[in-house]
């Protein structure tokens, strides 16, 4: 992986971002957009949250844009991981997911802004520069229905319950994955999954993994209708 790290003239007042995607199209999408605006250049690029952390010191960027769905560890882990080794630098999550369920937790994890994908791209553009005037980027449906990130909201909904890496394991589940493969997908040992498994069913009131499981499946499906165009 290539990361341009050198400042031409031309470049030196613009904003550098760090695109962690793991859809290679997507990253040549944003750095061809946003190589034509004035006051943004892309100055590095990851496919996976381990190459993220390695490269954000030779990138140097101001603003990292960052899907929260990676393969293995999730975006949620990195934008922990930023939040301890490069706190300084804000990060805009750009996701596929739902802004209602996901936005909070992202956050909550240490970012600045949620931004979904099926957005246009002058949104990518308002949201980077929000977000390095150092504000917080919401849509304005979501800046309705939320008074205060700083603070602790009301519980709505059993799902928002779980913890970060609860609800990951379950969105894994909902997605096909055996415990197995989720521990493997994780870098977790199998007996922590069992345990994941076990507080969920108590905090998701049901009775046994096939009750869980259905759950996982039902939700996931309904997640993917509510993101389709």
């Amino acid at each position: 992986m290539a990361i341009r790290t050198s400042r031409s003239t031309s470049e030196v007042t613009r904003h550098r971002v760090f695109v962690v995607d793991d859809h290679p199209m997507m990253r040549v999408g944003l750095k061809l957009f946003l190589g034509e605006v004035s006051d943004l250049s892309v100055c590095g690029e990851a496919s996976t949250a381990d190459e993220a952390i390695r490269a954000m010191d030779l990138a140097r960027p101001d603003v990292v844009l960052l899907d929260i769905s990676l393969n293995g560890r999730s975006g949620l882990d990195v934008l922990k991981d930023f939040r301890v080794f490069h706190r300084r630098v804000p990060v805009l999550v750009h996701s596929m997911h739902d802004e209602t369920i996901f936005a909070e937790r992202a956050l909550r994890a240490g970012a600045r802004g949620y931004l979904m994908k099926q957005e246009t791209g002058d949104y990518v553009i308002r949201a980077l520069r929000q977000v390095l005037r150092g504000e917080i980027y919401l849509s304005e449906r979501l800046r309705i229905s939320v008074h205060s990130f700083g603070s602790q909201r009301e519980v709505r909904t059993p799902i928002s319950t779980l913890t970060d890496r609860e609800f990951e394991v379950f969105r894994l589940i909902g997605g096909g994955r055996s415990s197995s493969q989720i521990a493997e997908e994780l870098h977790l040992g199998l007996k922590t999954i069992d345990a994941h498994r076990e507080h969920m069913k108590r905090k998701l009131k049901v009775r046994g993994s096939t009750e869980l499981n259905l759950l996982a499946v039902r939700w996931v499906a309904s997640e993917v209708g509510s993101t389709e165009v």
